[in-house]
């Protein structure tokens, strides 16, 4: 029979044990009050001045996309994004509100909520209203809404579905034209020069589809000298390096070509998560088949599109210094091309053998039948 003293004894240490539970579950949560308290006063004590963001895939009642600003602090001329921050709740739910290029993202709900189901209005922009949002983790941002009667991007929704589509053998040559454009400012330029804000629109196309690099409005001579200029380019094709540095060097266009590349596999826009769909493919040794442009699949050989998303893949590697100079990457395309040619003519030397061939095995069977009609004849 178990005596009173012993039953004494259960109740303190269970009490005791509890207590400590209890004050642990109180202390965590002080201090995830105290973390997320402080996370809004410095959210609150932000600039109001904005660096636009652009998301697509947003809930199609936003009338098909929407803008994300984050308010940043500026000095001087330099814009320079806030570092993200997230509180212990958000860094274990960091896929829902970061994408894997690193630019914060959103579901419809907590925009609606943020901004108070759209009601709490800034003013109005040249394609439609701006709200003022404030999001779960803290952040305050300024969203863009598409008015419905807008025409941006109406071109591009309207295009004729019998559009033709590139050839991979006119995508290739792009490639290799973009880069030699390129090398020629990093590597034949004196002092070389660093374009700055390679893209897609960027590159020209003449009547015979040979690609020119254009639009040097952000290009400057490089300078070894360690100077921070002010945060520009474009974003989706900007090195993150550069974003969290400041310093644009020769490999941070190398990057922006990497970007290049892979819409010229895939035919995905960067605005579009690209670089979600990279990342994803890149879990598997054939995930490139996976996003390679559909249009062109059955019109090329496969091993072409692989041997070309492993060059963009070390152009986009996050250490710089082990991406490939622009000339390493020429030098890789016109291997890819040189393959081609060689299977090309091997293919063509065979048939023109086979050909030869048959047309030898037909003229002894002529002269077989000669032959035998000679010897059928009566003497």
């Amino acid at each position: 029979m178990v005596r009173k003293a012993d039953l004494v004894i259960i109740g303190i240490s269970v009490g005791v044990a509890v207590g400590v539970l209890i004050a642990c579950l109180v202390f965590f949560g002080v201090c995830w009050y105290k973390r997320r308290a402080h996370l809004r006063r410095c959210s609150n004590d932000r600039s109001s001045s904005n660096i636009p963001m652009r998301h697509n895939g947003l809930d199609s009642s936003m009338d098909s996309s929407a803008s994300l600003s984050i308010s940043v602090a500026i000095n001087g001329s330099d814009y320079l994004p806030p570092k993200p921050q997230h509180s212990w709740w958000n860094n274990h739910k960091k896929d829902r509100f970061v994408s894997a290029s690193g630019i914060p993202r959103y579901s419809y709900k907590d925009i609606q909520k943020g901004t108070q189901n759209f009601s709490d209005i800034l003013g109005q922009g040249s394609f439609g209203p701006v709200y003022k949002a404030s999001m779960p983790a803290g952040e305050v941002v300024a969203v863009k809404v598409l008015a419905s009667d807008s025409k941006q991007g109406k071109r591009v929704s309207d295009r004729d579905d019998d559009e033709q589509v590139l050839s991979w053998e006119y995508r290739l040559q792009i490639a290799l034209d973009i880069s030699h454009g390129i090398e020629y400012l990093h590597d034949g330029a004196v002092p070389p020069v660093i374009h700055r804000d390679l893209k897609s629109a960027n590159i020209l196309l003449d009547r015979s589809m040979r690609a020119k690099v254009a639009d040097f409005g952000l290009s400057k001579e490089e300078v070894f000298d360690g100077h921070k200029s002010g945060l520009k380019g474009t974003y989706g094709y900007i090195d993150p390096v550069y974003i969290s540095t400041s310093n644009f060097t020769t490999k941070s266009d190398v990057y922006s070509f990497g970007i290049i590349l892979f819409e010229l596999i895939t035919a995905i826009h960067p605005h579009q998560n690209l670089m979600e769909y990279v990342n994803l493919a890149a879990m598997s040794p054939d995930g490139v088949d996976e996003i390679i442009d559909t249009k062109i699949i059955g019109t090329f050989n496969p091993e072409e599109g692989r041997s070309l998303a492993k060059i963009a893949h070390r152009c986009l590697h996050k250490i710089p210094r082990k991406r490939p100079t622009i000339g390493e990457v020429s030098q890789g395309i016109i291997k890819i091309k040189q393959r081609r040619l060689v299977k090309e003519d091997t293919m063509s030397f065979a048939s023109a053998d086979f050909s030869r061939a048959v047309s030898r095995i037909e003229c002894q069977q002529i002269e077989l039948r000669s032959m035998a009609s000679i010897d059928e004849r009566p003497n």
